[in-house]
């Protein structure tokens, strides 16, 4: 409305501004100068002219004036038109608005009426529960009163009682408790020697059946039939010469090659063969292998020998690092440091009772993983224990001491796991075995060196001694049979059930592991187990 309002005005004034100055242009100038009649009636014809055109203005202006006042009248109505809807608008959504907040608070007060009547008929719920429980007070009340009435009336019949038992048995009360005390203690304390009786041979015999179970599995897994090696070195000769040659001009070739080996070279009448003799298994297998090379370069003599000595010298230093190396890789040990592993090797050239201690330590870590993975314990560490357990053996022929001292040496020395040292300590019972990896090692040590063949016993022998300790339990008076089994460790006996009664049993048992201790050798321990076993048959005709 302001806008049409301001463009009306301009108009206007334009307009007005035109005609005042077409007024001014005919006017100006030409009368003063007293221009010619006929110029003066062009003025004036002019003049009149403007004039039309000034009246033409006013009027179009008044017709532009009326015009923007009916405009403006147009607009006028216009905005009293949307005045009005506007208020009937706001009035409408005003009371739009009032319906629904009376609407809402109708709610709410339905809401809240309800609530008070739910909380109304709780209190009245409430005050119902207070009223029953005040009642049940009463009653406890009046029922504990019957109570302590009661028992007044139990204490007073209880001490009668007491009274005359006190007469009758002339003990006191005191007395009484203590008698009673006493017996319940014996019986209880027997009852418990029986029951601890029965754990105990209730365990023992499972510990039996689990170990005798583990062990099994881990010989059968880890089963090996090397028997007993040479313990002597025999060089094959070409010919007889060979051995003159060998000797040397006055015995020097052979006084060279024993001095710079240790060994005792044996020449006798045995054909084409010289005998290397020594306890040291590496000094040994040097003069073989020298003995060898020179045979097979036919040039002997005392600057050879000692060219010959060397290098046979170094392929035995090799080889005992290569035999250290492969019992690493076979019981699948790591970061053992290379110290160690030089002295695995030369365990190589080592024996106990015949028994090449390098084999008997594979086998034995072997049997110590078998058993350390059905118990749930850390095989790596028992195949570790198991290797190096008799490592001082290695060290035993050059430093004094025992070789499980040495090897708990050598292993602190080479910051070996504590648990491994103590094993290496514990396996020959030197100390008490504190941990499960010390017993796996006791137990894989006693299995590697007791089973048949693996040690300087023969088979022969094996088998006598079976015969021997089945005689001797078929000696004793009553016994039907007897059966020698596990390796020899245990000896089964069946009595006759007749003449040997259950009690009897105990002081046979015990006489038969006296005559076995009396009478034979044997590593380890025998188990002696009696068995009677009572049938009767009958035959129906």
């Amino acid at each position: 409305m302001k806008d049409i309002i301001e463009i009306v005005v301009s108009v206007i004034i334009s307009a007005g501004v035109a005609a005042i100055v077409c007024s001014q242009l005919f006017t100006r100038k030409g009368y003063d100068k007293g221009y010619d009649k006929g110029f003066g009636n062009g003025v004036e014809e002019r003049k009149l002219h403007a004039e039309a055109l000034i009246g033409s203005a006013e009027k179009e202006a008044e017709r532009i004036i009326e015009d923007a006042r009916k405009v403006v009248t147009d607009a006028e109505k216009d905005a009293q038109s949307a005045k009005r809807l506007a208020i009937v608008e706001a009035k409408d959504e005003i009371h739009k608005q009032r319906t629904e907040a009376d609407r809402e608070v109708k709610e709410r007060r339905r809401e809240v009426t309800n609530q008070e009547r739910r909380i109304q008929q709780k209190e009245e719920q409430i005050d119902k529960k207070i009223d029953n429980i005040e009642k049940k007070e009463e009653n406890l009340q009046n029922k504990l009163k019957d109570a302590d009435n009661k028992l007044k009336e139990a204490e007073d019949v209880k001490r009668a009682q007491l009274g005359m038992l006190e007469k009758i048995s002339e003990f006191s009360k005191e007395q009484a408790r203590d008698y009673i005390i006493k017996s319940l203690e014996t019986e209880l304390d027997h009852e418990k020697a029986v029951k601890l009786m029965q754990f105990e041979q209730q365990y023992k015999d499972d510990a039996d059946e689990k170990a005798k179970n583990l062990i099994s599995l881990a010989i059968a897994k880890c089963a090996s039939d090397h028997v007993t090696e040479a313990t002597v070195s025999v060089v094959a000769l070409p010919s007889d010469e060979m051995k003159g040659r060998i000797i040397g001009r006055e015995g020097r070739n052979i006084r060279t090659l024993e001095s710079l080996t240790g060994v005792d070279l044996i020449i006798d009448d045995t054909p084409e063969a010289i005998t290397v003799s020594c306890f040291d298994q590496v000094r040994r297998e040097v003069a073989r292998l020298a003995l060898e090379k020179l045979i097979q370069d036919g040039r002997i003599h005392p600057s050879r020998i000692e060219e010959m000595v060397d290098k046979a010298r170094r392929e035995v230093e090799q080889r005992i690092r290569q035999e250290g190396e492969r019992a690493i890789m076979e019981t699948n040990v790591r970061g053992v440091n290379h110290e160690l592993i030089k002295l695995l090797g030369r365990l190589t050239f080592r024996t106990s009772y015949r028994q090449n201690v390098l084999n008997h330590s594979i086998e034995t870590a072997m049997l110590a993983g078998v058993m350390a993975a059905e118990m749930k314990v850390d095989q790596n560490v028992a195949r570790r224990a198991g290797l190096l357990h008799d490592i001082g053996k290695a060290l035993t022929a050059e430093i004094e001491g025992s070789h499980v001292n040495l090897g708990v040496e050598v292993c602190k020395k080479y910051r070996e796991n504590p648990d491994i040292i103590h094993a290496i300590e514990a396996h020959h019972g030197d100390v008490e075995a504190r941990t499960p990896i010390a017993c796996i090692v006791q137990a894989a040590d006693a299995i590697s060196a007791a089973r048949p063949g693996a040690r300087s016993e023969n088979y022969e022998n094996y088998i006598k001694r079976l015969q021997k300790l089945e005689e001797i339990a078929c000696s004793f008076d009553g016994i039907e049979r007897s059966f020698a089994i596990q390796a020899g460790r245990e000896i089964r006996v069946m009595v006759m059930p007749e003449k040997i009664t259950d009690d009897k049993m105990r002081i046979l048992a015990r006489e038969m592991a006296n005559r076995i201790e009396k009478d034979m050798e044997y590593p380890g321990q025998v188990r002696v187990q009696l068995i009677r076993e009572s049938r009767v048959s009958e035959t129906a005709k």
